[in-house]
């Protein structure tokens, strides 16, 4: 059994920053990537953050500079740490696991900006 779960999300004013947390555990040794999802109201299911190993990350313009995905892979866990929120980045946040026992998606956590 595999679990992976999020931490970390809350209201938070435009400008502010949060620090979201995975943790995937069960029988898992190895974790080969790590993302980010969200999805807002009304809207499909974005990528917003990837990790593969230090160093190769992914992400789109709209969170270029201002979100930084990292992994801790001896702990089967990673973070996003978000800056400079907008208004725009208010979502639920999905962290998604690809490792030796198959691709696990978290249960999500909310992120809300606003003022």
């Amino acid at each position: 059994q595999v679990q992976v779960a999020e931490s970390g999300g809350g209201l938070v004013q435009p400008g502010g920053s949060l620090r979201l947390t995975c943790v995937a555990s069960g029988s898992i040794f190895s974790i080969y990537a790590m993302s980010w999802y969200r999805r807002a109201p009304g809207k499909e299911r974005e990528l917003v953050a990837n990790i593969q190993s230090p160093g190769n990350t992914f992400y789109p313009d709209s969170v270029k500079g201002r979100f930084t995905i990292s992994r801790d892979s001896t702990e089967n866990t990673g973070s996003l740490q978000m800056n400079s929120l907008k208004l725009e980045d208010t979502a639920v946040y999905y962290c998604y696991v690809v490792s030796d026992r198959g691709h696990y998606w978290g249960q999500g956590t909310q992120v809300t900006v606003s003022s």
